[in-house]
């Protein structure tokens, strides 16, 4: 995907939910959260014992969250991309975006198969970041 639909892709969405966001501050997740956040975005944290993660309620599975997902932002190993995958296709995100140095052939084919977005390899606060993009308008 090129900047320019990156830029499209972000500008018009306004939910996250990042899938392995930790409970550690120090930690890449959390900043990249943070970042999101910063930007305007709606952060969902999905996390399988955590409550609450900066702030805002946590649930332990994508199927466990209450509104609409535009992106899935997955920060978790490539051997379990494709099952979030499967979540992310069953919940009905519009996108899957796998993190800085997680790719999944597996993950792809089932995502654009059932025609969310797919990013991988490149992460999205610094893409944020580097576009200037903001969270679409509620």
């Amino acid at each position: 995907m090129d900047d320019e639909a990156l830029k499209s892709l972000l500008e018009s969405s306004r939910t996250v939910a990042i899938v392995g966001l930790s409970t550690d501050p120090e930690k890449t997740s959390s900043r990249i959260a943070r970042i999101m956040i910063d930007a305007g975005y709606e952060v969902i944290p999905v996390h399988p014992k955590a409550a609450e993660i900066l702030g805002r309620t946590a649930y332990p599975a994508l199927a466990d969250i209450p509104v609409p997902v535009d992106i899935v932002d997955v920060f978790r190993p490539a051997e379990e991309a494709a099952g979030v995958a499967r979540q992310a296709v069953g919940i009905g995100a519009k996108t899957l975006w796998l993190q800085l140095g997680i790719a999944s052939d597996e993950a792809r084919a089932i995502a654009e198969g059932a025609g969310l977005q797919y990013v991988e390899d490149t992460c999205i606060g610094a893409t944020t970041t580097r576009l200037g993009n903001r969270a679409a308008a509620a």
